[in-house]
This record gives structure tokens, C-alpha cells and sequence, in this order.
């Protein structure tokens, strides 16, 4: 046995899926942990009951071992005495752990086969020792361990059990956790039956409850329970959801009609904004003047060029924001009016609709004539089945007969004409679709050029402004053209001048000098109505 003071590695029941080594096993006494890793653990002599082992040199290399194969318990132990004895083996390798099987060879080895994994790793911590039988020294009393990670099947198939068992466990776990996550299944839809069929008419007419009625009769119609017989049915409830798109029109204008009044809003409170910042920028002009700006200090005419120019740069970005929705509304504006001009729009939409009109009769007659049909193949049964009891029955059954080939007769007439008229309709559609792709193309190119003129005119206006603006006597119309002509050669003073005259608010027109140095010039008016306000 181990005597209690000896010393055994600390750290060989530490690692990961290894329990901890007892303190109290009997031979056994655990060290205290070292300092740092680096200090080596100290291996002591230990003195078991028929032999003694002595540690190797601690400033040699430790022992090579070999990759540890998975779920290893059998250990290769080499370098035994001649005379050594699987008792002598028990008792060395038994004090680190319950020994099941020991395999010893003739030669100096053996192979020992541990009931748990961490006592292989302590028994590696007896390799390099030294043994000796004894106080003998004869060279079969003695021998130097060598203590290996040993492959044998039987640990390989317990460990690919073990790792099957942990998959399967997984499995089942992450089975149990989609089946946990996983949403609720829908409720199934009912089939379909007379009572069904009444209470999901009254549902369809209800706006809270027509999404899923909508649902269960889509799911009936594709099941495939239309038959003759409740053809009708079906009928009625498809013209009861046809009735809703009237409402879902009338709350599709409503939203319609909020965003333009929020449009619209946004649009004044843009203006009154934008007005506010003219007023800043015309304080901020004013105390700019000489006769102002004499009386502030340095640091005060620093902080009003800045304060100046930031509201400046504001008030341009929101002026450029509300000329953009101005734009954009000329532009809607000028396309209703182009698109109003031409009668193709409406003359195809009218097509389309009397098309589809007609389509709607045309399957209504079919229903109806599948009707009819249904109704004489009843009679004829009824008539089959019942012999004529009383002449007066008969009378009325070959009058309602008669009557019903009739009708059938005429619907069948009307559907042949309705068909024609159908034929025509969608020929008449097709040349309508082709018009409205060419009137489209045309506007497209008008719209096109409208851009390009407007784009011009508004850099024109710009220009025009900054130049007068920089000259406050005004400039005659040909100062104008001269000036325009270096970035536009193809400007001439006509257009300019008419441009100026589309802009009473902007530009002003004025007459200098007498008789003939009379000139005229024209003035940038734009701040004068922010000024006297």
C-alpha cells in the first residue's frame, strides 16, 4: 500500500469528464497545488508492500506517449520485472482505480483494463518510475515503467455506444424543442353542408367576418364540392364577396382622400415656414447695413455672418423642397390634363368593363341554363317514377315542360348572340390596348420634353434673379441676353423676355430716361413683398 506520505499528481482527476481523485483513498494524500504552472509537481518514492518505486530524473523530458484513442480504459504498461506477477501489478495499478481485466504478457509487459476513464490518467502518472522487488538488485527484480494509452475494441465500441446514446438524446431533445416552438396547427375547415352553407352566407355579408369566410368558400371551391345541385348556393355567396369590392373602393378613396388632406397640410405649414425663415434672413439683412452693423463688436458681427448664412442655407433648402412639390403638382396636373385630352382611356376602360360585364352574363346564363336543365331532368324523372294519377297533374307538368324548353331555347339563342357581341368586344379591346400603347409613348416624349423646358426655365429664373439681383438699377433685355448667351448660345431675347413676363411677382419691367434715351429695364421684385409685410 501507499503510505500516507507520499505524494501523488494533483492534477490528473482535474480534467474535463473526469471526477476529482479522493483525498481519503487509502495510500493515497493529494498535494497541495503548486504556485504556477510552471513549477513542475514533485514526484516522491513510494513504498508499496513488496516493492518500492523509485521517480525518474525531473530534469529529463516526460515520457512520450501516443494520441489517446476515444473512450480509452486499458492502459500498456512496459519495462516490468522478469519476476513480476499480475498480484504484484494489482497491487501497484489497483490504488489508482477498480482494475477489471490484466492481460499480461511472457514478455515484459502487460495490458491493464480500468472500469472508469480517469484512473488511466493516473496511471500514467507511474510512468518512468523505477521498481525493484524488494531489497533485491538483481536485474529481474527490477525494471523501468513505461505507462502508454493502450487501443483495444472494447473501449472503442462502449464509446460509440455511449456517443450514439448522447445523439439519440439530442435528437429526441431537439425534437421536443421544434415540437415546442412549432406554431399551432389552423383549425381545419369544415365541410360543406346546407347549414354550413347558410351560416356562411350571412358571414360573407358581414365586413368583420369576410376575411375568413372568404377563406372556407375558397377552400370549397377548390375541394371540388360544386355540383348542380348547390350551384346556386355557390352562386349567391360568390355574388355576396363580388359586393364587397364596392366598400373596399369607397375606403381605398377615403385613405386616398386623408393623404392629400395631409398633403396638403404639410404643404401649408411648409409655406408658413418657409415665409417665417424669409423674415429671419431679412433681420439678418438689415443688421447688415452699414448704419447697424457699425455699433456691433467684432465677436458680435461674427456670430451674425454665421447665424446669417446658416439661415440662409435653410432657407434655401426648404424653398427648393416646396418648388420640388409644386413641380410635382404641375406635373400631375399637366398629365391629367393630357391624359384627359385623348378619349382612348376611357373608351378602353368602358371596353374592358363592358367586357367583363358581358363575361359575367355570359357564365350567369350558363347557370342559369344549367338550371333549366336540372329542373327538366327532374321532371322527366318524377314523370318516369310516377304513372299520371290525375290528368290535371299531367297538365301542369307538360305546361311547365313546354314552358321550360322554351326558355331554354331563348337562353340558349341569347348566350350564341352574347358570345358574338363578346368576340367583337375583345377585338375591339385588343385595338384599344394598341392605341393606348402609342398615346402612351407619346406622352411619354411630351412629358419628357415638358421636363426639359421646365428644367431650363427654372435655371433661367435663377440665373436671372441672381444677376439683377447684383444689379439693383435693373438691365435691359439685350445686358439680359448678352449675360445668358455665355452659358446657352442658343438663348435669344425674345424668350427671355417673355420668360420675364410670365413672372409679374419676380421681375418688373420699368421705363428710364426721356425721349430718345428712353430705355427699358428690367428689376428684381422678389423681397419687396416679404419687405412690406
Amino acid at each position: 500500500m501507499f503510505p500516507q506520505s507520499q505524494y501523488f499528481d494533483p492534477n490528473l482527476g482535474m480534467m474535463a469528464g473526469i471526477t476529482p481523485m479522493n483525498p481519503m483513498m487509502p495510500g493515497l494524500s493529494m498535494v497541495p497545488a503548486p504556485l504556477s504552472q510552471d513549477i513542475p509537481v514533485i514526484k516522491e518514492i513510494i513504498h508499496c508492500k513488496s516493492c518500492t518505486l523509485f521517480p525518474p530524473n525531473p530534469n529529463l523530458p516526460p515520457p512520450a506517449t501516443r494520441e489517446r484513442p476515444p473512450g480509452c480504459k486499458t492502459v500498456f504498461v512496459g519495462g516490468l520485472p522478469e519476476n513480476a506477477t499480475e498480484q504484484l501489478i494489482m497491487e501497484v495499478f489497483g490504488q489508482c482505480g477498480d482494475i477489471t481485466a490484466i492481460r499480461k504478457s511472457k514478455k515484459n509487459f502487460c495490458h491493464i483494463r480500468f472500469a472508469e476513464e480517469f484512473t488511466v490518467d493516473k496511471a500514467l502518472f507511474l510512468s518512468g518510475y523505477r521498481i525493484r522487488l524488494g531489497s533485491s538488485t538483481d536485474k529481474k527484480d527490477t525494471g523501468r515503467l513505461h505507462v502508454d494509452f493502450a487501443q483495444a475494441r472494447d473501449d472503442l465500441y462502449e464509446w460509440e455506444c455511449r456517443q450514439r446514446m448522447l445523439a439519440r438524446e439530442e435528437r429526441h431533445r431537439r425534437k421536443m424543442e421544434e415540437d415546442r416552438l412549432r406554431p399551432p396547427s389552423p383549425p381545419p375547415i369544415v365541410h360543406y353542408s346546407e347549414h354550413e352553407c347558410s351560416q356562411l352566407g350571412d358571414k360573407i355579408k358581414d365586413d368583420g367576418k369576410f376575411a375568413e369566410a372568404v377563406r372556407v368558400l375558397l377552400t370549397w371551391l377548390e375541394r371540388g364540392e360544386v355540383n348542380r345541385r348547390n350551384a346556386n348556393n355557390f352562386y349567391s355567396m360568390i355574388q355576396s364577396s363580388n359586393s364587397h369590392i364596392r366598400r373596399l373602393m369607397s375606403e381605398k378613396s377615403q385613405h386616398e382622400k386623408e393623404m392629400e388632406e395631409a398633403k396638403e397640410k404639410f404643404k401649408t405649414a411648409l409655406a408658413g415656414i418657409l415665409a417665417q425663415f424669409e423674415q429671419i434672413v431679412s433681420v439678418f439683412q438689415a443688421a447688415s447695413k452699414q448704419k447697424a452693423w457699425d455699433h456691433f463688436s467684432k465677436a458680435q458681427r461674427k456670430n451674425l455672418d454665421m447665424w446669417r448664412k446658416q439661415a440662409e442655407e435653410i432657407r434655401n433648402m426648404h424653398n427648393e423642397q416646396l418648388m420640388g412639390i409644386r413641380r410635382e403638382e404641375e406635373m400631375e396636373m399637366s398629365d391629367d390634363d393630357m391624359e384627359d385630352a385623348p378619349d382612348s382611356k376611357d373608351s378602353e376602360d368602358s371596353g374592358v368593363s363592358q367586357a367583363e360585364a358581358l363575361k359575367e352574363e355570359n357564365d350567369s346564363l350558363r347557370c342559369q341554363l344549367d338550371a333549366y336543365r336540372n329542373e327538366v331532368e327532374l321532371l322527366k324523372q318524377e314523370q318516369g317514377k310516377n304513372q299520371p294519377i290525375r290528368s290535371e297533374e299531367d297538365s301542369t307538368h307538360s305546361q311547365q315542360l313546354s314552358f321550360l324548353q322554351q326558355a331554354l331555347q331563348g337562353m340558349q339563342k341569347q348566350l350564341l348572340k352574347m358570345r358574338e357581341e363578346l368576340k367583337q368586344r375583345e377585338a375591339e379591346l385588343e385595338k384599344s390596348l394598341e392605341d393606348k400603347q402609342q398615346l402612351k409613348n407619346q406622352v411619354q416624349n411630351l412629358k419628357e420634353g415638358l421636363q426639359n423646358l421646365q428644367n431650363t426655365h427654372v435655371m433661367q429664373v435663377r440665373i436671372i434673379s441672381t444677376f439683377l439681383h447684383v444689379h439693383p438699377f435693373g438691365a435691359s433685355i439685350e445686358y439680359i441676353c448678352s449675360y445668358l448667351q455665355r452659358l446657352d448660345t442658343k438663348i435669344n431675347p425674345s424668350e427671355v423676355e417673355a420668360l420675364l413676363s410670365r413672372l409679374p411677382c419676380t421681375f418688373r419691367q420699368e421705363l428710364t430716361g426721356v425721349g430718345a434715351s428712353l430705355e427699358k429695364r428690367w428689376n428684381f421684385c422678389g423681397f419687396q413683398g416679404i419687405k412690406s409685410t
